[in-house]
This record gives C-alpha cells, structure tokens and sequence, in this order.
C-alpha cells in the first residue's frame, strides 16, 4: 500500500491531487522495491512466479531499469545514487547483452533516457572508468536489429543519449535517422501510428511512439524534428483525452495493461513539450484521475510493488514477454514530475475531463472507432471496427471495450458463426456522427459485416453474415459483466430470445440488436429509448436496411450493399443512406 498525503478536495470536485501525491506516490514506488536489488545494486529481482521468455536474468535488468526512470522522473539525488552503483557493476559484467531482438535492447532505451534527463546528477558524477564501460554496453544497441514495431525507437533513445555524449556518434546518428525512417511508415495521420505493419492500434501509440520520438526532438533542441513530432503528439492528445473513465479508468484495450498508469505519459509529454491542446487542469484531472484510480483499487500490493495485473493480480493480462518488473513501464506515468512546481499544470485547479462533461459519440477515422461516453455514470466504451492483432487476442480483436469490463475468454462482444469467433483482416468501412461500421473474415469465404450505432448509452448492433452455408448457426454476445453496471442484449432481427440464429439460402443473413452497458441503477428500457426498423434483402430490392429513430426525435438509416448485386456474396458493405 502507499500511503499519500490528505488530497486537497476543496479546490477539486475531482481527484484533488496535487505534486506533492505524485512525489509521494513516486517516492513509495521507489523505496518499496530496494529490498529486491542484489548487493551490488545492478538487478532488481522483483518477487513473483512468472519468469519471462528471456529470462531470470534479463528480468533482474529489467528491474534496474525501469525503476531507474522513475528515479529519473522524480530527480531524486538518493534514489539516483544507489543506481550509480549499480553502474559501477552492471556494464561490462552482470548483464546481459544487448543483441537483435533481445529484451536487453528495450531496458537500454530505459537506462539512456534515464541517464539524458539526469546528465548533471548522475551521469557526469560518474567515474570515468564507468563512464566508458556503460557507454560501450549501450553501444550495441545502435546496431541491434529491433522487432518491426515500437522496438525501433530504442536505438533512436539510446542513439540520442550516445550522440550527446559523443560516443560513436557516426554510427548514433545512423541509428536515429534509421529509426525515425522505418517508424514513419506506420504513421496513418490524425495523431496515430500502427504498432508496426498492420493494424495496431492500442495505447503504444501515446506511451512508445510517441513518447520517444517528441522525447528525443525535445532533448536534441531539434526544433524542425519537434515542430512535426509535436504537432501529431497534439493532434492524438485530442482523442487520447477520450480514452479515460470519469473513475480515471483507462480503456481496457490493447496489450501491456499492466503499464497502467504509463496511460497518462503523453498527456504529461504534452505539457513537458507545449505540444497539447488540453488546459493545464484537464492534463492534470486526467493524470491524477487514473493514478488515483489504481492506488485506490489496489494496484500496488502490500508490499509497496506493482504486481502483473490490473488493479490486483491478474493472470490473464501476463504475457510471454512479461517479467515480475514489467509493470514499472507504469514509470512513464511520473513524466510530469519534470514539471516544476510552480507550473500553471500543478497550480491550475482540475478541469473537467471528457467524461465529466457530456455524452459523446467522438469518431476516430484513423484506427476506425468510435468512442462512446456517457456523463451520467462517467463510462467510456470503444467500438473497435479497425484495429486487430491476433497474437493478443482478446485484446483487440472483440467489437468492443470499456473502461468498466474486462475482456472475457468466452467471447464477450463477438459474432460466433457456426462455433467460430475468429475476427481477423479488419476492414475499416468507415466512421462518423454516431456510427462505425467494418467488415471482418471469421474462416475462408465467410464474412461478418458490422455496424454499431450509438445513443446516449443504447447501442443498435447490426451484422451481415455472409458465405456461410445455409442453416449455420449464429450466436452473438454483448458486455461481460463489470464491477457496479449492468449490461444488456436484446434481440431485434434475426435472432431468437437466447441471442442464436441461423444463415438463411441469400447472399447475407441480417442479425440486429439492441446492447447496453450501463452505471446507472435503474435506466429506462431500451424500447423506450430507440426504435429500430429493419428492412431485409427480398429479392426484389437488393440490400439490407436499418433505421434507427430516436421517439420523437431523429432518424438515421443504413444500407447494406454488395457491389455486384445478390451474387456479390462476402463483398457486403454498409454506409449511411
């Protein structure tokens, strides 16, 4: 547990934080894991049964590492001192090295960027001797070769430190620019990069790839570098903001949730940087508002650590690559720290975030969802209809996320056809007022072709299955339960009241429904909240329709079309009419 200094609620409806509860929060990270550190202070064996792929001892640097950032952040001259030590032993001897595609090389972008923002204090206080064995450790991961995905920001963090310092500084600069070269094909505009080829959109947008390279312009002075860098990190910081309970509860999507609150780098990297559109208490509100949310929900043990988890332990967030200090990327979170305390972020009162304000149905065109708020229970919901990453699923692939639900291994939020959940080569189909709508393959010839639109808290779910053979069955799934809501499904079209229908002999069978997740503890039925007409392909008129009104209120309508009439089969698109 830590414990914090009494919050000032006076001066915030909110979470009432101030830099004092972050300096705490930071020094109580910092001190709880120094039991764990060996005698000569170069690995931090954090406790714990899972040992990841690379192993134990990659695990212990790992630990050095990322609590190093945080003493970083924190700028504290007796936490950085006991990582001196550790140094004096580690390069050169007790670590591992870095090679292609090795976990060292993602602890080596830890250990430069530490050492970049504490030069004065840590590394220029450093014997020479030790000076040039660190130097030459870091060294080799200019010419490592990364993973194609955020892996290739390292050598440009290590590169950077290198460079300034004046160690290879030829072969440092070959790294950056190579770097920044092959990540700039993975940026689709409007703030958002894919996590290398593909569609991955999750939160290494704003914790990786935007963090190192605004980083890396920042400390270099590189104004043009910045200037670009800057104005994406901005952009995104617009829709980053959306991504956050009024709880302070991020969006359960994607994968390393066990990062927690390294949510909020970006918004810390905006303030940092002056690349933001948020007012200085908004940045603020929504920072404090998710550290809050995890020290309150039990996130740290009683031991003072970050376990692998969520807010406790949680297996089911525990990947190949995750080693008991993973989780202390949850340093990126203290970024702000580099504020100082007499910055208009720390002496702003909290400002409303997004899900303080108003109900929302926010559309992001780049990764193609919609973001959905309600202000009366503070909940964010995600209709996902164009990110997917197999290897991680669930975590991308379901039709939806929150900031109240967890991803379920019974397949919440999913179409099943015919006992299959598959929901891979997303096709983005377009987003707008309201509305998503993609189109994925569950096995050969067989598509899904899905629409979600939004009121308030009511979704209206439509999906065309198409290939299928006649009479398969079709089941589809909504919200798993969640901590204080409650969910709802409610067939419309095509569906018995057990969720579970069958493909008819057309070209597309229509399934619609009604969903629901929901904080409020006695909501109005959903009937009397929308109503929804359905129109199914008769031969006559090819195309499916659905029309969604609100009673007494505004009626939108959306065509199901194959591009070659009935015999287009799987090609089904969808659009507004």
């Amino acid at each position: 547990m830590i414990e914090l200094p009494a919050d000032d609620r006076a001066s915030s409806p909110y979470t009432g934080y101030t830099r004092a509860h972050w300096e705490a929060a930071a020094d109580a990270l910092l001190a709880a894991v120094v039991p764990y550190a060996t005698p000569d202070r170069a690995l931090y064996h954090l406790p714990g049964d899972h040992v990841s792929h690379s192993g134990r001892l990659s695990d212990g640097l790992e630990g050095y590492a990322r609590t190093l950032l945080l003493a970083a952040f924190r700028h504290d001259e007796t936490a950085l001192g006991r990582y001196a030590e550790g140094l004096a032993a580690g390069p050169g001897g007790v670590w591992p090295r870095i090679t292609d595609r090795g976990q060292p090389l993602v602890e080596a972008a830890s250990i430069a960027l530490a050492l970049r923002l504490t030069r004065p204090l840590l590394w220029d206080r450093l014997d020479d001797a030790v000076r040039q064995r660190t130097a030459a450790w870091l060294a080799d991961a200019l010419t490592a070769d990364p993973w194609p995905c955020n892996w290739e920001l390292f050598p440009v963090t290590v590169g950077g430190f290198l460079a300034e310092i004046g160690h290879q500084e030829e072969t440092a600069r070959k790294a950056i620019d190579r770097g920044l070269e092959r990540v700039e094909a993975w940026y689709v505009g409007d703030g958002w990069y894919t996590d290398g080829d593909g569609r991955k959109f999750d939160y290494y947008n704003g914790w990786a790839m935007h963090l190192y390279t605004v980083l890396h312009a920042w400390l270099a002075g590189d104004g043009e570098l910045l200037s670009v860098h800057g104005r994406r990190l901005s952009r995104h910081l617009a829709d980053h903001a959306r991504l956050f309970g009024a709880d302070g509860a991020p969006l359960r999507q994607g994968r390393s949730l066990t990062y927690r609150f390294a949510t909020t780098a970006p918004l810390w990297l905006g303030a940092v940087t002056g690349h933001t559109p948020l007012p200085p208490g908004e940045t603020r509100r929504l920072a404090s508002g998710a550290l809050r949310y995890f020290l309150d929900g039990g996130a740290v043990d009683e031991r003072g650590l970050l376990p692998l988890g969520w807010l406790g332990p949680d297996a089911s967030l525990v990947q190949t690559y995750s080693g008991p200090a993973s989780p202390y990327w949850a340093s990126k979170g203290f970024l702000g720290l580099l504020l100082p305390p007499g910055h208009e972020v720390w002496t702003a009162r909290e400002a409303p975030a997004p899900a303080d304000r108003a109900d929302e149905a926010h559309p992001l065109p780049a990764p193609n969802w919609l973001i959905q708020t309600t202000r009366s229970d503070g909940l964010v919901r995600l209709h996902n209809h164009g990110s997917e990453d197999v290897r991680y699923d669930p975590h991308y692939t379901r039709l939806a996320y929150s900031t109240a639900t967890a991803p379920v291994p019974s397949y919440d939020n999913s179409v099943i056809v015919g006992g299959d959940a598959s929901r891979t080569q997303i096709e983005p189909l377009g987003t707008g007022e309201g509305w998503v709508a993609s189109r994925h393959t569950v096995r050969a010839g067989v598509t899904v072709t899905s629409l979600v639109v939004v009121r308030g808290a009511v979704e209206v779910r439509a999906h065309l299955v198409a290939g299928a053979v006649p009479g398969t069955e079709v089941r589809v799934t909504g919200w798993p339960a969640g901590d204080g809501v409650r969910a709802e499904l409610v067939p419309v079209a095509g569906l018995s009241a057990e969720l579970t229908g069958v493909t008819g002999d057309g070209a597309g069978t229509l399934f619609v429904v009604l969903a629901r997740l929901t904080g409020e503890p006695d909501p109005r039925p959903l009937g009397e909240l929308v109503s929804v007409a359905v129109r199914a392909d008769d031969g006559a008129e090819p195309g499916h329709e659905v029309r969604v009104s609100r009673p007494g209120g505004t009626t939108a309508a959306f065509r199901f079309t194959a591009p070659d009439g009935r015999s287009a089969g799987a090609a089904w698109s969808v659009a507004p009419r």
